[in-house]
Order: structure tokens, then C-alpha cells, then sequence
């Protein structure tokens, strides 16, 4: 079958798959779901003359066994960068964790980013071709307005190319992304024939009230497709001493399924000043929602969402900030990794955690 031919199966194969009514918030899967086990990375840790943290993305690449991180280093620290790191994953938990490389993400010029003009969120491997594609949330403060973007590098860091973002998702005075709620999750679908995105929270011109973000459906090779509403939880508790710095966002996404064109893993990460973090991980089922592409999310259906797991509830004895996810090997007994990486800030009051989950 034709690329073409595909993608138009695919992309009628999205229209088609029922959804719900209604997001269901809060409902439990009966999918069992246990802790593998978790490694802490070191504060501080240096490898090959940068140092390891802001780890805000992970994926997995198979026919390796290695896994690619993105650091969210705004060149401030050391230039933006990904690593590769190894690690085994089984029955009996998760080892030691061995960096196996670093390269800085460069520009279309072939020189690495300046400090604060990029600001990296999410790796994926691109499972065709084994590029890099990674999104960054751009800027918005004061008279700066520089928009959140998808590029695609090569495994040594070398730019190939910027892809096209919805024109809704551009920083504008009066619409666009919110500072540092841009696109914050991002994955491949239908067998790498489409490239899904997500924005952490509401649109400028979307009511944050209405806690509602948006999910955005391209091909892999540019085509924007549609876009839909996500109702994000609220936040789990009320910032402390001083009240309204709570939030809760996406902080990554990822398919269900390397085939299915509509149902994705998503991450809300929810964090309280004075409390700390919750971290959820929802299916979502983008099939029954309406697409707002170019439009406002009044009366429009949101995906429908059921809870896959909350990390309070599988035995770890502190939950950090958790930004990335990806899956990892598959387990004898047939259950699927779920691996997920903590941006700890470079912080030394926060951690670098690796987690491993088992899911049936």
C-alpha cells in the first residue's frame, strides 16, 4: 500500500473509532498495573563535560536497547542536548543507570543554541527513518514572542528540519501558548505515519477555567489533520502558605498502541507550591471527540480519558516531577515496561528518578 493510500486509511480509521460522550475523569482501568522498581540518578552527575538533569523526555529505541533523554536545558547550563543512556528492565526491577553519550542539538546554521533561545520538552525516535524529533515551547514574556516548534535532528545532533504547528499554537500578543504551557508532549502513531502533539495547558484565547487543552494530529509529513479538546484534572491540592500557585498540565504523551491512530497514554503532572507533585497517567481516546482545529472549544467534545495508574498509589516512597514517558522492553510474563524520567530542575532539592511499571 501506498504512503498515501495509508495515511487516508488511517485518518479515516481516527473518525471512525467510538469514543464517549463525556471525558470520563477519575474512573480506574481493571488493567493491573506494579511497580518494577525505580533508579535515582545523582545530583550533579557529569558525563562527557556536561552535567545530567532536566530530563524532560525519554524514549526507547529497540533495536539498541538504549534510551534517548532530552535534557530542557535552555542552553544556560550546557547547550541544549539529548543523551543515550542504558539501563536493563525485568521482572525484577530496574538497574543501574550508564549514560552511553551526549550530543547538543543544533541549528539550521550547524551551531549550537544560544542561552534562552530554545527551550526543549519531548524526544521521540522517528521509527522510520531513526531521527530525532523533539518539540520546544518557545517564549512569551515581555515584548518576546517566539514560537513553540517541532524540529527533527539526526542522531548526532545535526538540524534537518523545522515541522509546521497549527497556526493557533503561534505566539501572538493576544493568542497562542502560554508562557511554559506549550508543547510540552508529543508522539508518533499509526506505525510513524502521524506525529501527535500536545500543549501542557489552555490557549491564550481558550478559557483556563475550563481546564480544557488541545491534542494535535499531523502526518509525518507535515500535514496538519485535526485537533482536539483534553479536560485536564484540577490541581490535587491548594498551594501553601500562599494560595493559587497550583497547576496541572500534560507533560507528556504517548500511543497506546504503535498502530492505533487514536488512543494515546497521557501524562498530567500536577504540582502545589509547599505540597509537590501528583502524577497521573490517563488513556485518552481521541475517536469520539470533536475536532477544533482553527476553532474555539465552546460545546466542542473533548477525548475521553480513563485513569491508568496515580504513582501515589504503587509503592514508591516520594514521586518528583515527572515529565517523560515512554515503553520499554516487553516482559516475559507478556506485560509491557512503562518507563517514566523525572525533570529534577538541576536542582539538589529535587531528583532524577527512572521508574519502571509493568502493564498488563
Amino acid at each position: 500500500m501506498s504512503n498515501l493510500r495509508l495515511l487516508a486509511a488511517l485518518c479515516g480509521a481516527l473518525t471512525l473509532i467510538p469514543g464517549t460522550a463525556a471525558a470520563e475523569t477519575g474512573q480506574p482501568t481493571d488493567a493491573p498495573i506494579r511497580l518494577l522498581g525505580q533508579q535515582i540518578v545523582p545530583f550533579g552527575l557529569t558525563f562527557d563535560g556536561t552535567t545530567v538533569g532536566g530530563l524532560s523526555g525519554i524514549d526507547y529505541r529497540a533495536a539498541t536497547g538504549e534510551y534517548v533523554l532530552i535534557s530542557d536545558d535552555r542552553s544556560d547550563v550546557n547547550p541544549a542536548r539529548f543523551y543515550t543512556a542504558r539501563f536493563d528492565v525485568g521482572a525484577t526491577g530496574i538497574g543501574p543507570v550508564t549514560f552511553t553519550g551526549t550530543r547538543p542539538l543544533l541549528t539550521a546554521s550547524g551551531s549550537p543554541y544560544t542561552p534562552k533561545s530554545v527551550d526543549p520538552e519531548e524526544i521521540r525516535v522517528d521509527p522510520w527513518s531513526r531521527d530525532y524529533w523533539w518539540t520546544q515551547e518557545g517564549e512569551r514574556v515581555d515584548a518576546t514572542l517566539q514560537d513553540p516548534s517541532v524540529r527533527v535532528a539526526r542522531p548526532d545532533g545535526a538540524f534537518v528540519a523545522d515541522m509546521p504547528i497549527p497556526e493557533n499554537e503561534r505566539m501572538r500578543p493576544d493568542s497562542g501558548p502560554q508562557r511554559n504551557l506549550a508543547l510540552e508532549g508529543a508522539s508518533f502513531a499509526a506505525a510513524g505515519s502521524l506525529f501527535v502533539t500536545a500543549m501542557e495547558g489552555p490557549l491564550v484565547q481558550d478559557d483556563p477555567a475550563a481546564r480544557q487543552t488541545r491534542i494535535t494530529v499531523g502526518t509525518r509529513f507535515g500535514q496538519i489533520l485535526a485537533q482536539y479538546a483534553y479536560q485536564l484534572e484540577p490541581p490535587f491540592a491548594e498551594s501553601r502558605p500562599e494560595p493559587g500557585q497550583s497547576m496541572n498540565g500534560v507533560a507528556s504523551i504517548l500511543a497506546a498502541d504503535p498502530v492505533d491512530p487514536a488512543k494515546f497514554l497521557v501524562l498530567e503532572r500536577s504540582f502545589a507550591n509547599g505540597v509537590g507533585n501528583k502524577i497521573r497517567v490517563y488513556e485518552a481516546d481521541l475517536g469520539g471527540a470533536t475536532n477544533v482545529l482553527n476553532a474555539p472549544l465552546t460545546g466542542a467534545r473533548p477525548a475521553s480519558k480513563r485513569l491508568l495508574v496515580d504513582l501515589d498509589e504503587v509503592g514508591l516512597s516520594a514521586v518528583d516531577n515527572i515529565e517523560g514517558m515512554t515503553w520499554g522492553p516487553r516482559l516475559p510474563s507478556g506485560e509491557r515496561t512503562l518507563i517514566l524520567v523525572s525533570d529534577n530542575n538541576f536542582s539538589d532539592k529535587q531528583l532524577t528518578q527512572l521508574i519502571a511499571l509493568a502493564v498488563r
